[in-house]
């Protein structure tokens, strides 16, 4: 690395703030090369950039190599460094830096699941969640300690972790035995009825209250518990009530469902839905690639083009890609679906890619018919000019418009509609979903920082 260039670098270092978050190792034109976490921002990124560091001993081959492709970095900062761990797993899983080699594969974090539509609800840690019917808080950073808090607050609330099906008509319940959590006061037994239905939901609705607020009273009940414990030199019984101060305050630990999106917690097995979007499409060979675009712009500012790939129904995180959108001004959602659709495309029409079987434009039928404008001038332009064409003669056009959930396909400008449990519609809401969350998610997080990485 030339002296000019690691001056540059530090001299941005020093403009990195002290507290948690993520950074960015870049490349020639802003590729995202690596992305890390960090407690302290400045003092983890200058740490590559010591003078005369020997990276190749202390960090390896693999992150010497590159440093020395490193032209800029950046940052991300964050509240908490529990925010800064997943941030950092989904944008790696959404970027996927040619550097980082962890969290690029389907591992998701926990979250508590209460099951709010049974009669009496449980409570579960899980990465599975239900479609519906349940309650969620986090993402969770630390399973192991989320375990361990289920425990504790299982002694404070007496809910159900069973996973048997209890419903309050069963007149069996009175003769069922309960498990050894009812004997030692750790479950309010809704199984055996020794509990009524509103007294149970009551239960579950202190909770809920409980992991949605600061916790205060009952950490600060536990913290006069200990100092009672220390004081009488019980200190075996003061360290008990240490842990579960910490692992209750562990609970704060934790992100949401709607901010820090893990879509591949919540795909469904795809193969009814593809043996009949092959008979919806009325083609004779089974819909294996299937390709989602959306747009994502503020007020028309930095405008950016998403594209999803999906092989056998589902998500293929090396295919997806971004286009920054540099030939439309202002607002027009067709200008910018048709410059995708010319720059994503051009090589299949070369015959240097394959065509997927189903494009998804995320949008009404106004939309469909920009995509398939663009198309027909692309073939008509490019046999101008006397190029070989591969027309997608086997590719099928669709868009799905939000709200309504109506889908025009090629060849009608009548919308059909499925119903809501149609596992084609879940599919094609999956794609429709993800593109939008690709472009949005990601041009919300770092649209003030450039980092869009381009393609095409």
């Amino acid at each position: 690395m030339s002296d000019d260039r690691l001056e540059r670098i530090r001299a941005r270092i020093k403009e990195f703030p002290t507290g948690p978050g993520l950074y960015f190792l870049k490349g020639a034109d802003d590729v995202v090369l690596y992305i890390g976490k960090a407690k302290s921002l400045r003092s983890r990124v200058a740490s590559y950039f010591q003078p005369g560091s020997d990276l190749m001993t202390s960090r390896g081959p693999r992150i010497a190599e590159m440093v020395e492709k490193v032209q800029t970095v950046d940052f991300l900062e964050t509240e908490t460094e529990v925010d800064a761990m997943l941030k950092e797993a989904r944008l790696i899983k959404d970027i996927r830096p040619p550097y980082n080699t962890d969290l690029t594969d389907d591992k998701t974090f926990p979250y508590l699941e209460i099951t709010i539509r049974d009669d009496f609800p449980g409570v579960y840690i899980t990465r599975k969640p239900q479609a519906k019917g349940t309650r969620l808080f986090g993402p969770f950073a630390n399973v192991k300690d989320l375990r361990a808090v289920l425990v504790e607050l299982q002694k404070i609330f007496k809910f159900r972790t069973c996973n048997l099906t209890i419903e309050e008509s069963d007149p069996k319940r009175r003769f069922f035995r309960p498990c050894l959590l009812h004997s030692i006061r750790q479950c309010t037994a809704p199984c055996g009825a020794r509990i009524d239905k509103g007294e149970y939901r009551k239960i579950i609705r202190d909770l809920m209250r409980f992991l949605r607020s600061k916790r205060a009273t009952v950490l600060r009940n536990l913290r006069e518990q200990m100092q009672e414990a220390s004081k009488n030199l019980q200190y075996e019984k003061a360290a008990l009530f240490r842990d579960r101060i910490r692992l209750i305050e562990g609970l704060a630990d934790r992100g949401t469902p709607d901010e820090d999106v893990q879509p591949e917690v919540f795909a469904a097995d795809p193969t009814e839905a593809l043996v009949k979007l092959r008979d919806i499409l009325q083609v004779p060979d089974q819909v294996r690639i299937i390709e989602g675009i959306d747009i994502a712009n503020i007020s028309g500012q930095e405008a950016v083009g998403s594209l999803v790939k999906f092989i056998d129904g589902r998500p293929f995180k090396s295919g997806y890609r971004r286009f920054r959108i540099k030939t439309v001004r202002g607002i027009d959602d067709y200008a910018m679906i048709a410059e995708v659709v010319r720059r994503r495309y051009k090589y299949a029409l070369r015959g240097e890619e394959l065509w997927p079987d189903l494009i998804l434009i995320d949008g009404g039928l106004g939309h469909r018919r920009a995509a398939e404008a663009a198309f027909q001038a692309m073939i008509v332009e490019a046999t101008a000019r006397g190029e070989a064409v591969v027309p997608p003669t086997n590719t099928r056009i669709a868009s799905l418009a939000k709200r309504e959930e109506d889908i025009y396909l090629q060849g009608s400008s009548e919308p059909l509609r499925l119903p809501a449990h149609s596992p084609v519609r879940k599919l094609l809401q999956y794609i429709r979903d993800e593109a939008h969350r690709f472009a949005q998610h990601y041009h919300h997080l770092l649209r003030d920082k450039k980092m869009l990485g381009e393609d095409g």
